[in-house]
């Protein structure tokens, strides 16, 4: 989520601007103060780290995730970690060959009209009105390919079993190199695009 109203992060789908605007929009209604006051009171938080403060916002206020994610961005901008999309990204692909793989799939969907990528904690996310994918590394080498798509789509794709992504990946595909960002693969991508 982005820190501000104003400045919302070109990463977000329009239907992820509108939503984002919404939460906004009745923070006072909902909650009897206004971001700005919600934000004030974040400025008096003893804790430091994103997570503490997120579980001191409902603790101490009930303020849930997404709320205490837009008063904590606003509040500390510098510790959002949508304010800095570049380090998250080299942090999580730090090996070159990994980052290989992620170049292929982004190759594959640069031309997909309404694309929007972003970078998340844990992976990269590819959406047009709803995220069609994702990429992250996978533990000892090569990617995991989140997709848009039944498993039984492809004999390749297998059922996620636990993904820090959107529920709407209904499948993975394991890539071993850029190689395997195939003509098959750039198939999948395209027809979980036109879906999303």
């Amino acid at each position: 989520m982005p820190p501000s109203p104003a400045a919302k992060p070109s990463s977000m789908t329009a239907r992820q601007e509108k939503w984002f605007a919404s939460v906004v929009e009745s923070l006072q209604a909902e909650t009897g103060k206004s971001l700005d006051e919600w934000v004030a009171i974040a400025l008096t938080c003893p804790e430091t780290k994103p997570g503490a403060r997120k579980a001191w916002f409902k603790a101490v206020h009930g303020i849930g995730t997404n709320r205490a994610s837009i008063i904590l961005g606003k509040a500390f901008p510098e510790t959002a970690h949508w304010a800095r999309p570049d380090d998250l990204r080299d942090t999580m692909w730090v090996d070159e060959s990994d980052r290989a793989i992620l170049a292929a799939v982004e190759t594959a969907v640069a031309d997909m009209p309404g694309l929007v990528s972003a970078q998340r904690k844990s992976f990269t996310a590819f959406s047009r009105e709803f995220q069609f994918a994702a990429i992250r590394p996978a533990k000892g080498g090569g990617a995991v390919l989140g997709l848009a798509l039944e498993p039984s789509t492809d004999p390749r794709l297998e059922a996620p079993k636990r993904e820090s992504w959107s529920e709407r990946l209904k499948s993975v595909l394991p890539l071993a190199g850029p190689a395997d960002v195939d003509a098959g693969v750039k198939a999948l991508l395209k027809d979980a695009w036109a879906k999303s």
